[in-house]
Order: C-alpha cells, then sequence, then structure tokens
C-alpha cells in the first residue's frame, strides 16, 4: 500500500505527468513486497515553496508512505532524485524526499 505524493513548484505537462507514473510505477519495486498494483500517485504543482529562503528555482518535495517497515530507503531517494531531476530539470540538491511507515491503512473498507 505505498502512497507517493510529489510537490513542486511550476506547470507539470501531461507527457511528465505520464512519464513519472510510469517510472514511479517501477520504482516502487525497490522496496520488497511492493508493486504499482496498489501504488497511489498523487502530483501537486505551482506549490508556493521556499528553499534556503528562496523561490527562483525548481524544486520538489517528495513524500513516501508505505504501510509496513521500510528498507532500502537509500536506493529509492537516489532513484526518485533521479526520475525527478531527468524529468523535470530539478536539480538534485533541490529536492527533498520524506518516509513514512505506516501501520493502521484502510482499503476498501477495512484495515490491514
Amino acid at each position: 500500500m505505498p502512497f507517493i505524493n510529489s510537490k513542486v513548484n511550476f506547470d507539470l505537462t501531461e507527457g511528465q505527468i505520464q512519464n513519472l507514473k510510469s517510472q514511479l510505477g517501477e520504482a516502487i519495486s525497490i522496496f520488497p513486497g511492493k508493486t504499482e498494483r496498489y501504488l497511489m500517485l498523487n502530483f501537486t504543482q505551482n506549490c508556493r515553496m521556499f528553499f534556503a529562503g528562496e523561490d527562483s528555482f525548481r524544486m520538489a518535495m517528495i513524500e513516501v508512505k508505505v504501510f509496513g517497515k521500510l528498507s532500502r530507503c537509500d536506493e529509492m531517494t537516489e532513484r526518485l532524485t533521479e526520475i525527478f531531476a531527468s524529468e523535470l530539470s530539478i536539480a538534485p540538491d533541490k529536492i527533498y524526499v520524506k518516509y513514512e511507515e505506516c501501520y493502521n491503512w484502510g482499503l476498501g473498507g477495512s484495515n490491514f
């Protein structure tokens, strides 16, 4: 039950969204037992964001929430950074990634 929530401070094209969707669908398999089948994505664009007091460059905040225990976060951070830097021309040092382990997760009217 992974959820990847991304926020950027500029417009995304439909092509960029589709490319991100595909690449994130593949990347989620870095986490053992996780697949695109239950992956939910959110792309929020045009956020008013500041990094180091500045808002004059592209930046991203990526939040990854996963049901259960996380491992291989270093590998996932590397891959997420590659994806967002390549697809959206964001400098790697302007991309934050946050992880959250969730143990109370519901789907279809019941919890796991």
